[in-house]
């Protein structure tokens, strides 16, 4: 494959989704997970139409996929561990999270288990010859942790609790490549997400150099000056995605201001603010040439 067209988050936006599509012009497309539950920014969301478009893409006609930590979050929401206790909680920051996936198919019902059911036939990641896709990270030592168990980067049924616990290496595997490295902040600071939660842990741009200040490295961070304005510390299990790889394209971040390729090997497409797409045409460097963003 030497041509096709990757779609960052489309948190059940059918405007992006249609918008996304009709700028491919006729090249397959690649999915970056994170097809439901809405932000605060999409006008009428709905999981259920953008699920079916997407599905049909990818079960009919070659579109690709890969898993989102909302994919997760859901299948692990609509299911019970053996003792009767839902795999995820139903905690009013969760709840609200996945809000228009429950408005829309409901909890646990018949649609919404057949859907996180083919949640699970999707991959943590892809690797085609000359680009490398995944949600959050694309770490190699997660990646070979994975696929000692699951070679072809799936989870299954067994693996959901475990997965749940966010205790073993291979949950704290399928941690990073769904939702990226997080690095608690110094000294008691702390700052609120994009839904008011307040948080102490802080997702890092793993693509760029390591060298410089919570604010200049921190991502999905609404107000930076809630961060101290000294060196990131903490980041000795970080890999950087270094030179001489093949590039990789992730979302899941929530950039903000102008798209643009931060580093010729690894980007992030997620920009809720704007609707953006990469044309990858095989080069092995990432360009801003081939970023385009659209119009609603």
């Amino acid at each position: 494959m030497t041509s096709l067209t990757i779609i960052p988050d489309i948190h059940a936006d059918p405007t992006r989704l249609h918008t996304s599509l009709d700028a491919a012009t006729g090249s397959n497309v690649a999915f970056l997970g994170d097809f439901i539950d809405a932000g605060n920014s999409v006008d009428v969301p709905d999981d259920a139409s953008v699920l079916r478009k997407v599905r049909s893409l990818v079960d009919h006609e070659g579109a690709l996929a890969v898993m989102g930590n909302h994919e997760l979050n859901a299948i692990l929401f609509h299911r019970r561990d053996n003792k009767g206790a839902p795999l995820r909680q139903h905690s009013s920051n969760n709840v609200s999270q996945h809000a228009s996936f429950l408005d829309n198919i409901g909890f646990a019902t018949p649609s919404a288990i057949e859907w996180t059911e083919w949640f699970l036939s999707i991959p943590l990641w892809i690797e085609l010859e000359g680009l490398n896709l995944v949600h959050a990270c694309w770490d190699q030592i997660a990646i070979e942790m994975v696929k000692e168990r699951r070679p072809d980067g799936r989870l299954t049924a067994d693996d959901l609790e475990e997965v749940a616990h966010k205790e073993s290496e291979f949950a704290m595997a399928v941690e990073m490549l769904t939702s990226g490295p997080e690095v608690m902040l110094p000294d008691n600071f702390w700052f609120y997400d994009y839904k008011g939660v307040k948080r102490n842990k802080v997702r890092l741009a793993w693509w760029k150099s390591l060298q410089g200040s919570w604010r200049d490295l921190a991502l999905a961070v609404p107000d930076v000056t809630q961060l101290p304005d000294t060196s990131v510390s903490g980041t000795e299990g970080i890999t950087v995605y270094g030179e001489g790889k093949s590039p990789v394209l992730v979302g899941h971040y929530k950039m903000k201001g102008e798209p643009l390729i931060e580093s010729e090997q690894a980007a992030c497409l997620d920009y809720p603010e704007k609707i953006c797409i990469y044309h990858w045409v095989g080069e092995k460097s990432l360009s801003n040439d081939n970023i385009e963003v659209l119009k609603r």
